[in-house]
This record gives C-alpha cells, structure tokens and sequence, in this order.
C-alpha cells in the first residue's frame, strides 16, 4: 500500500506504508502503463513504441486512490492507475550492487559435499510441487538428478518434456555416450573427461544438458559435476587480476570433428553482463583453440589464470560425485555447471544417451508454475 505521492514535472516521489521510498520518471511510467490503450489485455506486450511517447512527457497529478498511484500524464491528459504492489516489485530508485563478478540473486554456489539435488521421476511426471521443486533446484544449484526412470531409448526426451524442448544440433536431437571405433568426439571413448562445459564453440552454446543412464556394469565412468561460478569465485578472491584477466579477453573454441561441420566461436572464459553480474562459464581443454586476443605482454599472466581456474576445476574438494544407475539421469546448466568423467573398463557395459535443452524453457515453466500458485492463493 501506498502511504502518499507527490509530482513536480517529470518525476514522482512515493512513500510505500512500510516506510520506504522511491521516485519514478514521468518517461518511465508512461512506457510502462498498465492501460488497454499500452498493453495488450491477452498477453501484457506493448501496444506503443517510444517514438509514441511524446518528447514533452510530464505527470500534472499523482493521487493516492484504495492505496493505489493513480497518475495523470501530459500533454496526453491521460490518467492511469499503477497498483501499488507492482511499483513495489519494479521500483529501480535503489542502490545497485556493483560488485564485479558476483552472482545473480537466486543462486548457490557449491562444493564436495552438498547434497545432489535429485527428483523422482514418478513423482516429477505426475505432481506439480515435485516438479516444481525439481526445476527450482535447477535454477538454484544448476544441477539436478532424476531417478527411478525407465529404461527405454529416448527416455531423455521425456525429461527435456518436463519444461520444455530439445534443441537440435549437428549431432542430432539426441546423442550416445558409448564407446565407438574412431569415434567424432572423446566422449564416445572410455577415457576420463576433465570437468567442462559442452558445446564452447557454439554460438549460443546449448544452455542445458540432459545425461540418461540406460545401462551401467563397467567399472568406473563416475560422473562428477562441478561449480564454475564457485570456481570463478575462488579465483576472484585469490587472484582478482587473473579473475580479470579471463573475464575481459575472449577465449576461442573450435570443433572440426565430422564431415560438413565447422564451429567456431569467441568468447571469455568467464562472462560477466555489462553490470559486472556473472553469466556463463566456458571451460573445455578439448575444444579450445590458439588464443589470439591476448595482448602479448598480458599472454603468460593469461595463462596462469587458465591454469589456476583449471586447478580449481579440478581440486576433488570441489566435485559431486555418482554414479548413475540405469533409470537414472542428471540435468545441468551447460552455461555454469562443468561436468567430468571418471575413465571405465572395457568390460560390461556404459550406454547413456544426451540431449541439450534451453534454460528458458525451464525458467519460464518455473515462473508460471510459481505465478499459479500465487494467484491460487490469492
């Protein structure tokens, strides 16, 4: 609720009942009306553009009506009501973080010793709060188990159904983790793989990875997952010119690794957003190619950084460890979550299929689903 509100031209200062205050540009308000006439009553998207906006914009009346702004915009002489809930939620009059290299709100970083985030698949397939945990843990911990599956082909699909779509690439819509005679790719071997993100050349990268166990005898091949953004955080404690260092030059990648296919990308290491926020991690020693974008006298202090990330990467105190049983499969976000391989025996068996998926997909089911509920209890 709303306690009272003044204007003088082009901003509007508010006093919210618990004490707190904010202002509010008159330009701000108006491209962000509620009214029919500016959204679109079915979906909330714009019906105006800027340019429709007039230049002159300014509030001549700024009302306290049941708690509400009600605001009267000129030279348009247009009233509109702003709830004061929602002016709450998006009021921007505030000091902003700018510490470079931290984390969005919502997420926990992680070592050893957490437990694995996991979900049943039953339970996921046929209760919303189950899933709804499921994908939270997702979005929070940027990894998640699934047990007690089938142990059907494609049964991956069905969890990339849970939230959203698979996304296609060169390799297909899904892909097998076994071993083959020259293989396109080391993940078809039984060598270990060192914790990585996939898919680095890519340009988006696939921002999800869905792993599927159908059959596990052979000795070894324990999967293990690893916090970048942990990582990352370490390395910026301990090292914050090496932290910079891998943050502000691009990094590239490259896999020439079958008939027709040439991907290529430039990116950083560690990717920050323009505010300094941190957003993705590419981390693969496979599939990195000559670096060139480091000045010369910046090269071996480059260097050192990338080793000790990879140092932290690979420190055990880090990883997660299981091993995944047939019917069971993990979920991780490719743009945050490295995942590595234990080598495995030629002996028995080690069959799991892959997927890559879109981390839109599963934030947006989450939200609604988060939506639904508050209006349920409303």
């Amino acid at each position: 609720m709303l306690r009272s509100a003044t204007q003088t031209g082009s901003v509007v200062s508010v006093e919210f009942s618990d004490g707190s205050q904010a202002r509010f540009h008159a330009i701000w308000l108006r491209d962000n009306a509620l009214d029919p006439e500016t959204r679109a009553p079915g979906n909330g998207q714009r019906l105006i553009t800027i340019g429709d906006i007039p230049t002159d914009i300014s509030v001549n009346a700024a009302d306290i009506v049941n708690g509400d702004l009600l605001v009267t915009f000129q030279p348009e002489n247009k009233t509109v009501t702003f709830p004061s809930g929602w002016l709450a939620d998006h009021t921007y009059d505030r000091a902003v973080e700018q510490e470079t290299g931290r984390v969005a709100p919502g997420i926990t970083t992680w070592e050893r010793g957490i437990a694995a985030p996991s979900g049943d698949w039953a339970e996921v397939h046929a209760t919303p709060a189950a899933k709804r945990n499921w994908l939270a843990d997702v979005a929070e911990y940027g990894f998640a188990k699934l047990t007690n599956g089938p142990t059907e082909p494609e049964s991956l699909l069905k969890v990339a159904a849970l939230f959203g779509y698979v996304r296609e690439t060169n390799y297909g819509p899904y892909f097998e983790v076994r071993t083959e005679v020259n293989p396109t790719n080391l993940a078809y071997t039984g060598l270990g793989l060192q914790a990585h993100t996939d898919n680095p050349y890519r340009d988006p990268v696939p921002t999800l990875q869905i792993l599927y166990c159908l059959e596990n005898s052979a000795e070894g091949g324990e999967s293990i997952v690893v916090d970048g953004f942990r990582a990352a955080e370490r390395l910026r404690s301990d090292n914050p010119e090496g932290f910079a260092l891998l943050a502000g030059y691009p990094a590239r990648f490259e896999y020439v690794g079958s008939d027709g296919v040439c991907l290529r990308s430039r990116r950083p290491m560690i990717e920050l957003s323009p505010d300094g926020e941190m957003v993705g991690i590419r981390f693969n020693n496979r599939s990195s190619a000559p670096f060139v974008d480091v000045p010369f006298d910046q090269m071996e202090a480059y260097y050192a950084a990338y080793r000790q990330l990879g140092d932290y990467i690979d420190d055990p105190a880090m990883g997660v460890a299981f091993k995944l049983e047939p019917g069971e499969s993990f979920i991780v976000d490719n743009t945050r979550v490295l995942h590595a391989r234990l080598g495995y025996s030629g002996s028995g068996t080690r069959w799991l299929q892959g997927c890559y998926a879109d981390k839109d997909g599963l934030l947006s089911t989450l939200a609604a689903m988060d939506m639904a509920k508050l209006e349920a209890a409303e």
